[in-house]
């Protein structure tokens, strides 16, 4: 069979005519404040008309409060705001908004699973803000397929997106997220959208965290930090202090770090405990940072480091619910852990920052300068850190250390004996001074 011909393409009417880019007029796509500056900060300034966001988060985390804070903030006579929700009742979400004081007047709500009788509510109250709550529960007439798969959820998304774009109307999408984290459904939903939020945080702790995964209208780096309570959901300014222990002596066993979290720095505290085990293997638990990098931190200390916590129970947390992720704690982790097990407490004042390699070694991390200055802001007066970080900020003492060894020399005021001829660390005793053999 011989090759099909190509059909030529003619050319068709356009929306509009192409302009000069000097001609283009940018004020219709200027971001708007939400009344909420945590939640501007990760946007980029705010919502935009015709942008329209998905935030993604496990159920129970404090999507919807957030969302109807949102839009009561930005309703008004002028521009009303629509919440179009899916997972309760109009008066169940009313009996919320009474609670945390987001009853406002101009704020339409309506319970709604299918897209078509949404997009005629949409049309009947013009909205300048409109929150579906969620896609997942939307059904678009005549696709195949239940509420939430693959199809539905790109459907429904795609017909949203698209009413949003011509009527300009900043619209938010509340997704789920799998077991994993991720967002559930198609990953064609994060390529529809213009923001991609995640909204993280652990059920027990008041924490809250929204981080952008992916924005169009701004930095994609930020990260935003909510109070949850009883009465409501609160934005916080200043999250250091939530993340540090109140105690009048120091403490074996701990240990602070700076973290950034986007472009924040955030002072944390790392507690350790070390106790004999009594298990054929140890356990080891942690919480608020990542097993894989404990467990490597951990090994390094007992091959590199002269710590030898091989046969004990290890257990790692942070304070206040944060999560750290990022490698610049692990230098922070280990001097926790050897504090723990010689039972002596670090220094007053310090805080570590550092990535620490497979061969003790400690590596640069980003941002050095930013996180010092935020540790000398809270009182912090001396600091840990890897060779060549600087620039550093006047009034704090920094130390660099180039491996997890020297750190804990330089932790028990010890110096630094001659070279030894064997490669093996040498190990700390329970007094935390380093034995010297010979």
């Amino acid at each position: 069979m011989g090759a099909q011909p190509v059909r030529q393409v003619v050319a068709g009417p356009v929306s509009a005519p192409a302009l000069a880019m000097p001609d283009i007029d940018v004020a219709a796509a200027m971001a708007r404040p939400t009344g909420v500056p945590e939640l501007d900060r990760v946007l980029g300034g705010g919502v935009v008309p015709g942008g329209v966001v998905l935030l993604a988060g496990e159920p129970g985390v404090g999507k919807s409060t957030l969302l109807l804070d949102v839009a009561a903030r930005c309703a008004s006579a002028a521009a009303p705001s629509l919440i179009i929700t899916g997972e309760e009742s109009a008066a169940q979400v009313r009996l919320r908004a009474e609670r945390i004081g987001a009853a406002s007047k101009h704020l339409y709500l309506a319970a709604e699973t299918d897209l078509a009788a949404a997009l005629t509510h949409i049309e009947a109250v013009s909205p300048a803000l409109l929150v579906i709550d969620s896609v997942q529960t939307m059904v678009a007439p005549g696709i195949d397929g239940g509420a939430g798969g693959v199809t539905q959820v790109r459907a429904c998304a795609a017909a949203i997106t698209r009413i949003a774009k011509q009527r300009a109307i900043a619209t938010v999408l509340v997704g789920h997220v799998t077991k994993d984290g991720s967002v559930a459904g198609p990953r064609l939903l994060e390529h529809l959208v213009d923001v991609v939020l995640s909204f993280e945080g652990e059920r027990h702790s008041r924490l809250r965290m929204v981080r952008a995964m992916k924005n169009r209208f701004g930095s994609a780096d930020e990260v935003g930090c909510f109070d949850l309570h009883d009465t409501g959901i609160d934005g916080i300014a200043d999250p250091s202090g939530l993340f540090l222990a109140d105690r009048a002596e120091p403490v074996a066993g701990t240990c602070v770090t700076v973290s950034l979290e986007g472009r924040r720095p955030i002072v944390a505290e790392l507690q350790a405990l070390v106790t004999e085990s009594t298990l054929a293997s140890p356990r080891r638990a942690s919480s608020g940072l990542d097993s894989a990098r404990i467990a490597m931190v951990l090994a390094v200390l007992d091959k590199r480091g002269g710590v030898p916590v091989g046969r004990n129970d290890v257990y790692v947390a942070t304070v206040g619910g944060v999560r750290l992720t990022e490698p610049a704690s692990d230098l922070a982790t280990a001097l926790a852990v050897a504090s723990a097990y010689v039972e002596r407490p670090l220094a007053d004042g310090v805080v570590a920052i550092g990535e620490v390699g497979l061969t003790g070694e400690i590596r640069r991390v980003t941002g050095v300068r930013r996180r010092l200055e935020e540790a000398q802001r809270l009182g912090f007066t001396r600091a840990l850190v890897p060779p060549g970080s600087g620039p550093y900020p006047s009034g704090i003492e920094v130390v660099e250390v180039p491996d997890v060894h020297s750190a804990l020399r330089r932790l028990t005021q010890v110096a630094t004996p001659p070279p030894r001829p064997v490669e093996t660390p040498t190990p700390l005793d329970r007094t935390g001074i380093p034995r010297i053999h010979g």
